[in-house]
């Protein structure tokens, strides 16, 4: 069999591998954490959303021990540029998301400074064990803040968290079958994440591409994607406060819990960045987050328009990573066209949208 089929084959298999262990992990995690009386609140602001972060995670460490950095970054930003353009794209276009959660519109502010923190940590080139240490600290911070403000005000948040629909008996077999679950979901995400770091690994080097470029695509979408069918389930269901804390919460994760225990695995060498991660696509990651903030502001709705423009600046994305490779003689027009027309028109639109709305609140003040 010719080696790229091969290295496909393992990127496949990889991604299915953490679909799977991700569910098992998941399962089993909410089944031991209900038997051992742990709040369903606590459950889904901590174990379901780990779980929907889990191949990234597993997908990192083991990028950063087999010393692939730039694929351990680049899952992280990728996924996150994923999470809002794609799931976010995707699930408006099935149904269009309105927010009321105060839960949702708080943590929104909160991730674009999280991002633009971990934009600034990047900007040296690594990222220390020490500042993996300050992300770990302000993920506890955030949890036992969300878990806070949950319990103060239960109405807001119960739109915006999972349903937990299981009643386990508290019996040795209910144990062990959570354990069970458990530990099977832990063993599929490693080999998972092994086979996707080998398969990706070697297709970069057979494309002649870089570990980034493929950790920006193939990998981030893989990994992404038990975020991207959670929330389209959930769109589907009419539960659109869920489909958008499902992406809020996996993108706060991925940069407080993934790139900062990938760093902390680094240890003294450091977690090594990607100039081109530094100098397009974190920023890039930035910007997808502020695009996220005049979107909530008028009324908190993701419309199906909003959403087609989501997912077809994420087209224009993947065009630009793979045009060096395919057409390198259009690659400065493509640019081009994309800072004079795509972007502008863009930002304009938003720029219309925020006007639009700060003019009805002002209204609303006068008529009252």
């Amino acid at each position: 069999m010719p080696p790229f089929l091969v290295s496909a084959f393992e990127v496949l298999i990889g991604i299915g591998l953490l679909f799977g262990g991700g569910e098992l992990f998941v399962q089993g995690a909410v089944v031991l954490s209900l038997i051992l009386g742990i709040p369903q609140l606590v459950i889904g602001l901590t174990v379901v959303s780990l779980g929907t972060s889990a191949p990234e995670l597993f997908v990192s460490v083991n990028s950063v021990i087999n010393g692939s950095d730039a694929l351990a970054v680049s899952n992280v930003v990728g996924s996150n540029i994923f999470n809002v353009m794609v799931v976010l794209g995707s699930s408006a276009l099935v149904m269009p998301l309105r927010v009321e959660s105060r839960l949702v519109r708080r943590d929104v502010p909160l991730l674009l400074a999280v991002s633009a923190a971990v934009w600034g940590m990047s900007s040296t080139g690594k990222i220390t064990w020490q500042s993996g240490i300050a992300l770990l600290i302000a993920l506890a911070i955030n949890t036992i803040w969300e878990i806070r403000t949950a319990r103060e005000e239960p109405e807001g948040i119960e739109e915006a968290e999972p349903e937990i629909n299981v009643k386990p008996n508290k019996n040795k077999n209910s144990l062990l079958r959570s354990v069970f679950n458990l530990i099977c979901g832990i063993f599929l995400l490693t080999v998972g994440a092994n086979l996707l770091v080998k398969g990706a690994s070697s297709s970069a080097t057979l494309l002649g591409v870089s570990e980034a470029v493929i950790g920006l695509t193939i990998v981030s979408a893989g990994t992404s994607m038990p975020e991207l069918i959670t929330s389209l389930v959930a769109a589907i269901k009419g539960r659109t406060d869920l489909a958008i804390g499902n992406v809020v919460g996996s993108s706060l994760l991925n940069q407080l819990l993934v790139l900062s225990t990938s760093a902390i695995v680094s240890g003294p060498r450091s977690l090594q960045v990607d100039q081109l991660l530094i100098q397009r696509d974190l920023p890039l990651m930035v910007l997808t987050t502020l695009a996220c903030m005049p979107i909530f502001w008028t009324k908190g709705k993701i419309s199906r328009i909003e959403g087609a423009i989501l997912l077809g600046l994420y087209f224009f994305y993947l065009v630009e990573q793979v045009l060096p490779k395919t057409y390198p003689g259009i690659q400065e027009e493509f640019r081009l066209l994309m800072l004079c027309i795509v972007l502008p028109t863009v930002a304009i639109l938003m720029t219309f949208q925020t006007l639009m709305y700060w003019n009805d609140i002002r209204k609303k003040r006068i008529n009252n």
